[in-house]
């Protein structure tokens, strides 16, 4: 490969991210070594194997990937404000779109749900941690160094250019002959296996480590919501982790699964990422309604409405979700008989879904509810995802949508589907839970503007791209003539886009402001809270529970405050904790170099990476790690100084 082809050039735009990557880096560099912060970096952070700091850097990594995925859409929505514009070219449009999707579904909204579950699942179940916490850290290593692949692609090789589907032929070596799709087939694959290594960690953990008397039955509505999503993952990601595979064949060997000839077959690419796609929505719908359950009952002071009935509904989710892929391509050549099954089976999934929406409204039903920045987004999703929910049943109705399919209609549906179900559940998720990590809440002024800013100018942004669809502006349009007449309201959708830049921008600057000038808690309950993860200190000690707490009812820790039942039984014992590991940051570098060797082509150093790989883990089933103990007197003293922290 010639040098020019190694590095890309020839955009002003890609020369800025070269230097700012550049500069950032040494920046990092430079501060970590003046302030001399080296030892700690590595024995409190990269090695950890605590949930809570694991978890801590998801969110981090996720906000970073926020960052690059709304630049993209910023860029999308610059290029389409006005007809014939010339800011992007085809090729850099197909590139940005292409990375958007696939950054925000799997490098933004998947790490912060995985982050969030890492914080929260131990503590709402009564443990001290995962079941396999050093595969915990493996799992954030394998996301982080997918996600840094994908990202690099931006400036060495060229990004993917065949959209986030990656449909056949487009990403064939034919219509894309760059490596771009060979970043996405490989990046992702090395993500993925990190995302099924979480899967079948949370199933452990939460089957097999909740607190005594915590039957099923008697869990979180977020706990139950994670462990169903973790048995959709532990389903759906293999059948992705195959196709890519085949990608991976097709594009690097010469084989031909996707191709038009010689027994290949494109449509069944199509097949196997929605097998995987559809119920990857719900991967990221399912904790997040498990974060709106919690809110809104904490914040209307009622128990939540319909328990039962909420665990049912979101398995009838998880079975139908992997019964309606061929929604997504009605258009492409199927009879009417298999058109109609999979309409009915689209148009079903919407009643648990309304089953969970009414459950939320009687929850609110003569509660004295409190406007806290969470609750503002849990209440604002309820009307804006109904939209989406709507929409999406108009899509369901096969003939309808021949109409309907390719169009920006689409695009704004998918965005009120998962901006409002996804990203406003992050958030409220993100400020509830904010305290019990760091012992201070996040400036409520300020959380509460960057609410109205966000949900003013989703709408802006999402709306009119609906009349955009019907229309007739197709999705993937780089450019338009003036005579069209989609101008005015692409340039409104544009003003919104840059509207929820503000308002995200407002967002990371209160948690800078709260970091230096937010009063800290003086009460270990922030939010009144309810369930067990708010029984222990705020912030919480590297143990999470001196005493493992008894569990009597579904909000233990409301009940305790009641007087209904004595929480913790029994003396301070001696703790048993797993040790930091550096095997598996070490091992997400070998994964990352061997990726990238893969991605170009480069043999002999794949192999050297493949082999680096087999040794770590061979390294690992050797090694004799038993831990170590944290003493009583310790304990006793963490737990005086905590309570005397927060008295």
């Amino acid at each position: 490969m010639k040098w020019d082809e190694f590095f890309v050039t020839g955009e002003p735009m890609i020369y800025g991210a070269m230097v700012s990557i550049v500069v950032a880096s040494l920046a990092i560099v430079i501060g970590l070594t003046y302030f001399k912060k080296w030892g700690y970096l590595w024995r409190e952070w990269l090695t950890t194997v605590d949930h809570k700091r694991i978890g801590i850097m998801y969110i981090i990594s996720a906000l970073l990937m926020l960052f690059r995925g709304g630049v993209d859409a910023l860029l999308m929505r610059s290029q389409l404000a006005i007809p014939e514009n010339g800011l992007l070219d085809a090729q850099h449009y197909n590139e940005i779109f292409t990375t958007h999707g696939v950054i925000m579904i799997l490098f933004m909204a998947m790490p912060f749900i995985i982050g969030l579950m890492n914080v929260v699942v131990p503590l709402q179940i009564g443990a001290r941690d995962v079941a396999f916490p050093r595969l915990n850290a493996v799992s954030f290593w394998l996301f982080f160094a997918g996600a840094m692949l994908f990202n690099l692609s931006f400036v060495i090789g060229g990004s993917p250019d065949a959209g986030w589907t990656a449909y056949f032929p487009l990403a064939s070596n034919e219509f894309s002959p760059s490596v771009g799709m060979n970043y996405y087939s490989i990046a992702i694959q090395i993500a993925g296996i990190g995302t099924l290594m979480t899967g079948v960690n949370f199933i452990a953990t939460i089957l097999k480590m909740r607190a005594p008397g915590m039957k099923l039955m008697k869990m979180p509505m977020f706990t139950w919501s994670v462990l169903i999503t973790c048995v959709i993952i532990l389903f759906a990601f293999p059948v992705l982790t195959v196709a890519l595979a085949l990608m991976m064949f097709d594009r690097m060997f010469g084989s031909q699964f996707f191709t038009m000839a010689n027994g290949g077959m494109d449509m069944l690419w199509a097949n196997l990422f929605w097998v995987w796609g559809h119920p990857e929505v719900y991967i990221v719908i399912l904790p997040a309604f498990g974060i709106f359950s919690e809110v809104i009952a904490t914040f209307s002071r009622k128990n939540l409405y319909g328990y039962s009935s909420m665990v049912g509904s979101m398995v009838i989710i998880s079975l139908l979700s992997f019964l309606v892929w061929a929604h997504h391509f009605y258009t492409m050549g199927h009879g009417a008989m298999v058109n109609g099954v999979f309409s009915i089976t689209t148009m079903l999934i919407a009643v648990p879904t309304g089953v969970k929406i009414f459950n939320w409204l009687l929850t609110l039903h003569k509660g004295k509810i409190e406007f806290t920045t969470p609750m503002l987004y849990s209440l604002a999703f309820i009307p804006i995802f109904t939209i989406g929910g709507v929409t999406g049943v108009m899509l369901a109705m096969a003939s309808a949508d021949y109409q309907y399919h390719n169009t920006m209609f689409l695009v704004a549906h998918f965005h009120y589907v998962l901006i409002p179900g996804t990203v406003f559940a992050v958030i409220a998720g993100f400020y509830y839970w904010f305290p019990k990590l760091f012992g201070f809440r996040l400036n409520e002024r300020q959380g509460k503007l960057a609410f109205w800013v966000i949900a003013i100018s989703f709408n802006v942004t999402f709306l009119p791209l609906f009349l955009l669809g019907l229309n007739g502006m197709t999705r993937r349009m780089y450019t338009y003539s003036a005579d069209t007449g989609f101008g005015p309201l692409n340039m409104i959708a544009t003003i919104g886009a840059f509207g929820l830049a503000i308002g995200f921008i407002i967002l990371v600057y209160n948690i800078y402001w709260s970091f230096r000038y937010a009063p800290r808690e003086t009460n270990g309950d922030p939010w009144n809270a309810r369930t067990l993860e708010w029984s222990t200190h705020s912030p919480i000690p590297d143990y999470n529970f001196a005493i493992v707490p008894t569990v009597q009812g579904r909000d233990p820790f409301w009940e305790h405050k009641k007087g209904g039942h004595q929480l913790y039984k029994g003396n301070y014992e001696e703790i048993h904790m797993p040790n930091n590991s550096g095997q598996p940051v070490i091992l997400g570098g070998i994964f990352f170099f061997f990726g990238f060797a893969m991605i170009f082509g480069w043999w002999i150093p794949a192999i050297i990476g493949g082999l680096g790989v087999i040794v770590m883990l061979a390294v690992r089933s050797f090694e004799r790690d038993h831990g170590h103990h944290i003493p009583v007197r310790e304990i006793e003293e963490t737990e005086a100084r905590l309570r005397g922290e927060q008295a």
